[in-house]
């Protein structure tokens, strides 16, 4: 989204604290198909509570990246800032993901009429990825709706039925902008009409059925931060609660199902309303299919207003307490669908980058930040294509795939040090590959493996990988020479 604020759901919200061990508990589990060893691939590995991607090889995977898309351009202009340079310097600075945004309303401008030209610019997109070996998640945009309310981008036009209830733009605070009658209609009629519940799954059908076989996808985003109606009398917690337990889980059942018909090889990411972001747990029910990973963004609400971080601040340890709950029962891998802050620059951003990446290491496989793009506000890059001053935090060490499963991790941002420890697992191929971003090391760095037997290593291409002769317990060990 970007750059709204949030205060009216920040009042509305009462939150909880709580603080989540950084150590991941055995015993491991892993689920899924057939191949690798005569045995099962597993499509994901379960550690403790926590839940990881497998890949090809039945390797738990991490990922780290950024969003990347255009709101600005449509029709024939349509990605016109998303360019090969992005790929290829997200890449270089060692991140493996980017959650790429499209739009409904461009790929479907009237009813059954999609756009050749789109999704030929998709597939172009998509090509740039696969060229540098990101992955990326295709995520269906949407900000108010879609183009009918001032404008914005996402659901088509022709989707949108108001009722003629009334709608007011908000400048300075479009994020208001979802309390309005009409576009909580709007919502209620996507979710609700039978016509329109077959255009939007007939949508995804498109999407899975051109892109499903395409080697840079991971999955799909079904709608970035959905909304919808609320009743009179209903707070903003108890609504979302509501909405997400009833109609959010509904159609997001009803699109993976769509998707299914066609595609049954890659992920399905499923997003909350925006509230939890303030700390609040889903409502969500479940998703009855094994291959869905859940997507919530990290916002904090005072920061998107342009205020520092407050170091006293209980926002990151609240947040963490709730989101965790969901995946876990459901067994889903998390990846943060978005984070970040408008203003980089302020004196307290190295300390949230440090607590909100370490948090996210401790609950997470996986976050993408919003939004790798060259100038102002949330940009990560500068006008010139350089990583603003405080952004080279980001650039930290991760285990791309762990032939294993990941017991813990952690990076020391002012030793350089990363430590790994793992188990090896019978069902998992290939070395284990930690990503060594140049931001991190310009040399090669010292590395130790503790485990038995012994173990060949390797760096290239600022990847160390680790292959163990014997099955053990390893604990690795990255330090700057």
């Amino acid at each position: 989204m970007r750059v709204p604020t949030r205060t009216r759901i920040h009042a509305a919200c009462a939150v909880a604290g709580g603080l989540l061990l950084a150590t991941l508990p055995a015993p491991a589990h892993a689920h899924g198909g057939t191949g690798g060893h005569g045995g099962r691939t597993p499509t994901k590995i379960t550690v403790g509570d926590r839940t990881f991607i497998a890949d090809d090889k039945g390797r738990a995977t991490q990922w780290r990246g950024f969003n990347i898309g255009d709101k600005g351009h449509r029709g024939a202009d349509a990605f016109k800032d998303v360019t090969e340079e992005q790929f290829r310097d997200l890449s270089a600075r060692g991140y493996n993901l980017a959650r790429v945004l499209f739009f409904w309303d461009d790929l479907e401008p009237r009813p059954g009429r999609y756009n050749r030209d789109y999704l030929a610019t998709m597939n172009r997109v998509l090509g740039w990825a696969a060229k540098y070996h990101v992955k990326v998640v295709l995520d269906a945009h949407q900000d108010i709706y879609g183009p009918y309310f001032s404008d914005h981008r996402g659901n088509p036009e022709w989707t949108t039925r108001d009722e003629g209830l009334p709608y007011e733009s908000v400048p300075g605070d479009w994020f208001a902008e979802y309390y309005t009658p009409g576009v909580q209609a709007a919502f209620d009629h996507l979710y609700e009409d039978r016509d329109l519940q077959r255009a939007h799954a007939d949508m995804w059908i498109k999407v899975a059925a051109t892109f499903g076989r395409h080697p840079a996808v991971l999955g799909y985003d079904l709608m970035n931060e959905p909304m919808g109606r609320f009743h009179d009398g209903e707070d903003i917690p108890t609504a979302a609660a509501r909405l997400e337990s009833t109609q959010i889980t509904d159609t997001w059942n009803r699109l993976t199902d769509a998707i299914r018909l066609v595609d049954r090889r890659n992920w399905i990411f499923v997003e909350p309303t925006p509230v939890v972001g303030l700390g609040l747990p889903t409502a969500l029910g479940p998703i009855t299919d094994d291959k869905v990973a859940y997507a919530p963004h990290f916002y904090e609400s005072a920061m998107e207003t342009g205020a520092d971080y407050d170091p006293d601040s209980t926002f990151i340890e609240n947040y963490e307490a709730a989101i965790t709950a969901y995946p876990a029962a459901h067994k889903m891998p998390v990846v943060v669908g978005e984070w970040g802050p408008p203003d980089q620059s302020l004196p307290h951003i190295p300390l949230f980058y440090r607590r909100m990446t370490a948090s996210m290491d401790r609950f997470a496989s996986g976050w993408a930040g919003w939004q790798w793009c060259n100038g102002g506000g949330y940009c990560v890059l500068d006008a010139q294509g350089r990583m603003k001053p405080n952004n080279t935090l980001l650039a930290q060490p991760y285990a791309r795939a762990v032939a294993g499963s990941p017991e813990s991790y952690t990076y020391d941002l002012d030793t350089r040090t990363y430590t790994l420890t793992f188990t090896t697992r019978r069902t998992a191929e290939g070395p284990t590959e930690i990503v060594l971003p140049r931001d991190v090391y310009a040399k090669n760095p010292h590395v130790r493996v503790d485990g038995p037997g012994r173990t060949r290593t390797d760096i290239h291409d600022n990847t160390l990988r680790i292959t163990p002769t014997r099955d053990g317990r390893f604990t690795v060990t990255v330090t700057p020479r």
